[in-house]
C-alpha cells in the first residue's frame, strides 16, 4: 500500500503541516524535524506528488531542452555540455529533438505551461517571436545559438556571422576563386543558416564577387550528404568544380573528404575543404580538416547558468569574449 504524506507525518512524530511545509521547502524548520521526516520517508518508500508540488509552486528543478537532431555531432556535444553544467547546480534536463519539422515545440511549450519544467533552451526555433514571448509568463525561455528577429528573448550565442565571414575572407585572401557554399537551409534571407549566409554574402560582396548559383549547395546536415555532395562534384567537369568547398558543418565536411580522397580527387590540391564547428573527428579523417571551432562546452555552460539565474529572478553576465569563433587551420584547406 502506497504510504500517504499522513503516515510520514505519524512515523515521524509530527504534525501533517510541519511535513507538508517540509516538503514545499518551508525555510523556519529545525534540522532535528528535517532528519525524522527524512527517515519517516526512507522507511515508508515515500515519494511525494509531484504534479501536486507543481501545482502549489514548487520548482520542478528540472529544464528542457529542443533540438534539431542529436544525431548532429555538434548538437550531442552541446547537449552534453548543457547536461554537465545542469547536474551541477542540481536540475535534470529533458531533451526533445524536432527534427527539423513542426509541432515539438509547441509541446515543450505546453510542458513550461503545465510546470513540468521551470524553464526552457531553444537550440531550434519553430513559432515566431509574439508565440514564444507570450509563453515567458509561464517561465524563461532562452535562445541558445539561434535567433528570433525583433524577439524580446534571453540569447545566448556564437556570432557564426561574423565567423562565416572571417572564414571565406581568409580562403580569399588565399586565391581561391571559385567557393562552393553549403546550407542547412534554402539560403533564403529568413530562416535556417541566415546569420552564416548573410557571413558568405559580405565576404563575396566585399571584394566583388559576385555568387554562383551553381556552387551553392542546401540542405546538407550529415555525411552522408557530404558523400552525396562528393559524387555531384565528381560528375562535373573538372573546370566546373569549385576549387574550395565552405561545408557549413565538419559532419558534412568529414563525408565529402573521405570520397573524394577515396575517389584520387585530391585534398586540398583538387578541392580544398573547410568545416564548421571543430569536432573531433575533423581532426581523424584521412586529411585533417580546416574548419571554425565554435566553443561548445561555454555556450552550453552559458546558457544553462542564464537559465537558472531567469528561474532564481537573478541577473546574469557572461563574457561574449569566451564565445569568440576562430578559424582552425589544418590540411584540407
Amino acid at each position: 500500500m502506497t504510504a500517504t504524506i499522513k503516515d510520514v507525518a505519524e512515523h515521524a512524530g509530527l504534525s501533517v503541516s510541519t511535513v507538508s511545509r517540509f516538503l514545499n521547502n518551508h525555510p523556519y524548520i529545525s534540522e532535528d524535524k528535517k532528519a525524522r521526516i527524512h527517515a519517516a520517508m526512507k522507511a515508508l518508500d515515500y515519494e511525494p506528488s509531484t504534479a501536486a508540488q507543481q501545482m502549489r509552486g514548487v520548482k520542478s528543478h528540472r529544464i528542457g531542452i529542443l533540438v534539431s537532431r542529436i544525431t548532429n555531432p555538434f548538437f550531442a556535444n552541446l547537449v552534453d555540455a548543457l547536461e554537465v553544467t545542469a547536474r551541477k547546480n542540481g536540475y535534470s534536463v529533458l531533451i526533445v529533438q524536432n527534427h527539423d519539422s513542426v509541432g515539438e515545440e509547441a509541446n515543450c511549450l505546453d510542458l513550461l505551461k503545465k510546470k513540468i519544467i521551470d524553464g526552457l533552451i531553444l537550440c531550434s526555433v519553430e513559432s515566431d517571436k509574439a508565440v514564444l514571448e507570450k509563453y515567458q509568463q509561464h517561465g524563461p525561455i532562452l535562445l541558445c545559438n539561434t535567433s528570433v528577429d525583433g524577439a524580446e528573448l534571453p540569447v545566448v550565442r556564437v556570432d557564426d556571422e561574423e565567423a562565416t565571414f572571417n572564414a571565406i575572407g581568409y580562403l580569399l585572401e588565399q586565391g581561391y576563386q571559385k567557393i562552393a557554399y553549403c546550407t542547412g537551409g534554402d539560403f533564403l534571407q529568413k530562416g535556417h543558416g541566415e546569420r552564416r549566409n548573410r557571413g558568405f554574402q559580405k565576404a563575396m560582396t566585399a571584394v566583388g564577387r559576385t555568387i554562383d548559383n551553381a556552387l551553392i549547395f542546401r540542405r546538407l546536415h550529415t555525411y552522408k550528404d557530404g558523400i552525396r555532395l562528393a559524387e555531384q562534384l565528381a560528375a562535373r567537369l573538372p573546370s566546373a568544380r569549385p576549387d574550395v568547398v565552405f561545408t557549413g558543418s565538419d559532419d558534412v565536411a568529414c563525408g565529402l573528404v573521405t570520397w573524394l580522397t577515396n575517389h584520387d580527387i585530391r585534398v586540398p590540391q583538387d578541392i580544398a575543404v573547410v568545416g564548421f564547428d571543430n569536432l573531433p573527428v575533423s581532426e581523424m579523417v584521412s586529411v585533417p580538416i580546416t574548419t571554425v571551432n565554435q566553443p561548445v562546452d561555454k555556450l552550453g555552460q552559458f546558457s544553462v547558468e542564464y537559465l537558472i539565474a531567469l528561474i532564481a529572478g537573478k541577473p546574469y553576465r557572461y563574457n561574449s569574449d569566451d564565445l569568440k569563433a576562430e578559424l582552425v587551420l589544418r590540411k584540407s584547406a
